[in-house]
């Protein structure tokens, strides 16, 4: 990944911050305050880099209609530069359709591990690893161990 400017730490825990209210609230406007229109995204649910707000408000919609109230705590992070590794606890119930599987009325709590790219106060790239298997154990799809 390419890297752009070092941001002083204030200003990335002020990005942070801010991504994380998006991503609670599905906030369009945050959602293109804290993402550069550049921003390229990875992740396992998509086989394509995601692009942009749009392709980042894209996975908060599918999250949200499958799991209309969850919410991310952002349990801890490491910043070094403009890359912040960040560990979140993703909780939720499952009340809409999730990658075909129904509505269970689950309640889920897993975790994710991703890394943050950032310059000029945005985030301009992201590497995700949500525990998408714990979530199909917990809903129900996945037999548990």
């Amino acid at each position: 990944m390419e890297r752009h400017s070092k941001m002083p730490s204030q200003s990335t825990e002020s990005v942070m911050n801010r991504f994380v209210e998006f991503i609670n609230t599905g906030n369009e406007d945050l959602a293109r305050e804290v993402i550069s229109p550049d921003a390229v995204f990875h992740a396992p649910s998509h086989p394509e880099a995601l692009r942009g707000p749009d392709g980042y408000l894209e996975v908060i919609g599918m999250m949200r209609s499958a799991f209309p109230d969850v919410q991310w705590t952002l349990e801890e992070k490491v910043t070094e530069g403009d890359t912040v590794a960040a560990r979140f606890t993703m909780r939720g119930t499952h009340d809409g359709e999730f990658f075909g599987i129904p509505a269970s009325g689950n309640k889920i709590s897993v975790q994710a591990m991703n890394f943050y790219y950032l310059a000029d106060g945005r985030i301009v790239g992201e590497r995700g690893q949500p525990d998408l298997l714990g979530v199909m154990q917990q809903i129900g799809a996945v037999p548990a161990p």
